[in-house]
């Protein structure tokens, strides 16, 4: 043969003669010829026979393959060892032909029948189509060289269970003239002998042989020798054309153990190794697939629109590759590994998958949340609110669900779909808590507003009405407040026992914004005691300063005041907003301002016992959480209040007195009586002569100007010394002053006169004495008028300061 046709059949040993299969020439033969690629379309094609029959000769003729023929001028000797292969060239389909080891060589020896065996039941597990090669002149021979051979073959066909329907051809060579028409009967009785010698199993006694041949002539054509009709076309238990390696091996290592050949098992075994080893070849091209990777990371980025119709078509080509590869293994097995490739990879993409749902249930929660603030901005109800918002967000889910969902999977999303109504029900929950909390804050922020300064100013004012009106109070801004909530906390549609447990709350916080403001009053009580004594006791019942002048009953002002303080502590001495009844201002007064508390405690310490209503920690018909001050704690006040105003009470006294002693100038009433009697004679003497009387009154008008000059009762205000002091300095320049208003009034009234005749004239004609009298009295009046002009800064800041005081109260 030529090397074109060497290589184009690529002869390789399969089984060497001692018995090793070429696994690595086996493979190499495989890809060269690209025999996978044939699935079930092929044909093997194997010939038995003696040695040196001609068995690679024919071959190599019939099917151009180039096998090592024998040398007939070396002489009859082995030339094929173990088993050889070899692509037919020009026949289709794919044809493979095995040229077998001769049998009944003298190489192995009459005893050495095992390969022979092993050989046989080889050719016959693989081979679609088996020649058996004869002589013609063997046929109808007892001792013929065929028939070892034949015994041969139907005995290792026994072994096959549920065995493959294989051709036997018969190849007669070297034909005589004998026709073909009667040497045929002869061989098929002849193969029906060694048939029926052949001991079988109880499974296979009645069986006849055309169960398992066919029997046909060489001058059939191989050409589609698989299609029905052909040599092959009956054939059954087909191996697929990728799992010919392997099934080679398998059958040939259960051979050599010389087990018995279970070919439909080696059937299953076979594909569920090959079905095994496509699906996880496309499970690692799934893997390393760019369309795949680039879709993962997407996903792992964000949301991918598409995602399900992206990974299905992904999943979907390379679950075809797979039915493709291993369409023609058994299709039990196929199917099985089909499910196993399908959830392999669906696991693998499962993690992508999942991802897409997180992506998808992140967004929703992210876009209830939104749509929920905006619809609460809006003014829509809360309820309403997350109704919608919940409803619009799980169909954006759902639909987002649809567009990730594969279609080889049966994944559900049911459960992450619950997790985002579990966090939406959350995230509700908390908006409403917070909603609630700010809604309750911000009304009772109102209420402080609106009771916290009304109830202080009450409670400083402290009469009669201060609890009655910090009731009334306390009624009306509750009721509003409940009122304006209860329309806001409609829309959140709670259950009417929740919405009353927040009434209740709202109207506890208004009494306890009472409760406190009291607190907080009660303990400065002490404070507004003093300015309610100082208040009523420096203040008259027109609100004006009080000016002691010694008129004043210093001790029933002074009792008003304290019956004030007093009533005040009595009104801050416990909370009063249920309008009980209670005898707290009735035990005060008639405790601590008729006295009966020190008049009673000390006619009891000789008796032993006490009596006292003070001396106990609680008021009658008072519960104890609503008392501010206890009976002892207002004792203690008292005590402590009378101590510290005692000094306010002491002053006005002190000043009344003083204002009395500066007032009174006169002498006794016996002393002017004796002046009187004692000063007759001079003061009838006066009476006679008015000039006198004219010097008397220039004098009493001169004594007076200095009076009002000096400011005499001012300076002695401070004690006689004092004041005989201040005048002694003053006396002389005051003098000075006057003598010079009287020259300058002179000057003025002389120049006057000087034009006017008759004004002189008449000056001229009056009498001296009552010139003098009359200018005097001007000068002195001028003087009066004009007394502020000549002030001492002390006496103008007296007076300035009176001023300003006297403005601050008429102010108040």
């Amino acid at each position: 043969m030529g090397e074109r046709e060497e290589e184009d059949c690529f002869p390789t040993q399969l089984i060497d003669g001692k018995g090793e299969f070429n696994v690595e020439g086996l493979d190499t033969f495989v890809n060269k010829t690209k025999l996978s690629d044939s699935g079930l379309s092929y044909a093997v094609v194997a010939i038995m026979g003696p040695q040196s029959s001609g068995k690679s000769t024919l071959l190599n003729h019939l099917f151009k393959t180039s096998f090592r023929e024998m040398d007939a001028f070396a002489g009859r000797s082995q030339t094929t060892k173990g088993i050889w292969m070899a692509k037919c060239v020009g026949i289709e389909p794919f044809t493979l032909v095995m040229d077998l080891e001769g049998t009944d060589g003298r190489e192995r020896g009459e005893d050495d029948t095992t390969f022979e065996k092993q050989s046989a039941l080889f050719a016959l597990a693989v081979a679609d189509i088996v020649l058996i090669n004869m002589w013609c002149h063997d046929i109808g021979r007892e001792q013929a060289a065929n028939k070892p051979l034949l015994k041969t073959v139907f005995q290792v066909m026994l072994r096959l269970f549920s065995p493959r329907k294989t051709t036997l051809l018969f190849v007669i060579r070297d034909k005589t003239k004998t026709p073909m028409e009667l040497l045929e009967p002869v061989l098929r009785e002849d193969i029906q002998k060694i048939w029926d010698l052949v001991r079988k199993p109880e499974a296979h006694k009645n069986t006849p042989l055309s169960e398992f041949f066919n029997v046909a002539e060489l001058r059939q054509k191989f050409f589609h020798s698989i299609s029905p009709g052909g040599l092959a076309g009956d054939r059954r238990g087909v191996v697929p054309a990728s799992g010919f390696s392997f099934s080679s091996q398998e059958i040939w290592k259960v051979i050599k153990e010389n087990r018995d050949l279970d070919l439909p098992a080696h059937k299953v075994m076979v594909a569920t190794v090959r079905c095994e080893e496509i699906a996880n070849e496309k499970l690692h091209h799934l893997a390393t697939d760019e369309t795949w990777l680039e879709l993962q990371k997407a996903a792992e980025d964000g949301l991918v629109p598409g995602f399900g119709r992206k990974l299905t078509s992904i999943l979907e080509k390379y679950l075809s590759e797979y039915d493709a590869e291993a369409i023609y293994f058994d299709e039990g097995v196929r199917k099985e590994k089909r499910l196993q490739l399908k959830s392999k990879a669906l696991d693998f993409v499962y993690t992508a998958y999942a991802t897409m749902l997180g992506h998808l249930r992140s967004n929703a929660l992210e876009s209830f949340k939104i749509r929920l603030e905006q619809s609460l901005n809006q003014g829509k109800g809360f309820a309403n609110a997350v109704r919608d918002s919940q409803h619009f967000c799980l169909l954006v889910f759902d639909k987002g669900c649809e567009d990730a969902a594969v279609t080889q999977a049966t994944w559900n999303a049911s459960k992450v779909r619950e997790k985002l109504c579990r966090d939406i029900d959350s995230h509700a929950s908390s908006a409403q808590t917070a909603r609630l909390s700010e809604l309750t804050a911000n009304y009772e922020k109102r209420l402080t507003q609106a009771l916290s300064e009304p109830v202080e100013s009450l409670l400083e004012a402290g009469g009669k009405e201060t609890w009655p009106s910090i009731r009334t109070l306390l009624k009306r801004e509750t009721e509003a407040a409940v009122t304006d909530f209860l329309d806001v906390v409609t829309g959140f549609e709670l259950d009417h026992a929740t919405i009353d447990a927040m009434v209740q709350n709202l109207k506890d916080y208004s009494r306890s914004v009472v409760e406190k403001k009291a607190r907080e009053e009660a303990a400065k009580i002490l404070i507004r005691m003093k300015d309610r004594f100082s208040t009523v006791f420096s203040h008259d019942k027109d609100s004006m300063p009080r000016v002691w002048t010694g008129k004043e009953d210093i001790r029933a002002i002074t009792k008003d005041a304290r019956a004030e303080a007093l009533s005040l502590l009595s009104v801050m001495a416990a909370i009063r907003l249920d309008e009980r009844p209670d005898k707290i201002e009735s035990t005060l007064f008639s405790s601590l301002m008729d006295g009966t508390v020190s008049d009673s405690s000390s006619h009891n310490r000789s008796l032993g016992a006490s009596t006292d209503p003070l001396a106990s920690s609680s008021w009658e018909k008072v519960p104890p959480k609503d008392v501010l001050l206890s009976p002892v704690q207002c004792k203690s006040l008292w005590r402590q209040f009378k101590s510290e105003t005692e000094y306010t009470v002491t002053q006005a006294i002190s000043a009344q007195e003083a204002h009395k002693r500066n007032n009174n100038w006169l002498p006794p009433a016996w002393a002017i009586v004796l002046m009187f009697v004692l000063g007759f004679n001079e003061l009838m003497m006066l009476l006679k002569n008015p000039l006198y009387l004219l010097g008397l009154f220039v004098a009493f008008l001169l004594c007076k100007a200095l009076w009002v000059q000096l400011d005499v009762p001012r300076e002695f205000h401070h004690g006689a010394l004092a004041g005989v002091l201040s005048i002694t300095s003053k006396f002389l320049p005051t003098v000075m002053n006057l003598l010079r208003k009287l020259a300058e009034e002179a000057q003025g009234k002389t120049t006057q006169g000087v034009p006017e005749y008759s004004a002189s004239q008449s000056y001229r004609h009056q009498s001296p004495s009552h010139s003098i009298s009359e200018s005097v009295q001007s000068n002195i009046s001028s003087l009066a008028d004009d007394d502020a002009e000549y002030s001492s800064p002390a006496l103008v800041q007296r007076r300035n300061t009176s001023n300003v005081r006297e403005t601050e109260i008429s102010e108040m």
